[in-house]
């Protein structure tokens, strides 16, 4: 197996630049309300450039520390679960469990590999009245294909 080939100076300059950076994570969540935060400035420390706008975190910026770490292990150990058991001590339910955890973090649904929805769509109330349906195509609460939709239901 071919190994990496630092050399003393290699070394020490990481260990330097280390030790100047900031050793705090990017927080994803606002501690007052705990709402998304959101990036609206980027720095480069080398030529002073910066980046002002609003940008947006990954997905793995959003799970706490503890799922973080399962993901490196995940990966380190090549998703083999007999490996993640014995490096971290944990039965085979519970490495599930947690990787159950990651995915619905990440937003996606168990049973696939889809996305979840932000937010529900609301169903539109099939008793309502042609005027009431009229009206709410009128405001843009509904499209018109759900206003369609909706006047053919009625009886």
């Amino acid at each position: 197996m071919k190994g990496f080939n630092f050399n003393i100076e290699d070394i020490q300059a990481l260990k330097e630049r280390g030790k100047s950076k900031a050793k705090y994570p990017v927080i994803s969540q606002c501690p007052v309300c705990h709402n998304d935060l959101i990036v609206e400035s980027l720095h480069c420390e080398k030529c002073d450039t910066r980046v002002e706008g609003k940008f947006v975190l990954s997905k793995f910026n959003y799970l706490d520390t503890e799922k973080l770490y399962f993901i490196e292990v995940f990966v380190k150990n090549r998703g083999n679960i007999k490996a993640i058991e014995k490096e971290m001590n944990y039965s085979y339910p519970t490495i599930k469990k947690m990787l159950d955890e990651v995915i619905v973090g990440l937003g996606y649904k168990l049973d696939g590999s889809q996305e979840m929805e932000e937010e529900p769509e609301e169903k539109p109330d099939m008793s309502q009245s042609r005027i009431e349906i009229l009206e709410k195509l009128n405001k843009g609460e509904i499209d018109f294909e759900a206003a369609n939709e909706l006047l053919k239901n009625l009886k």
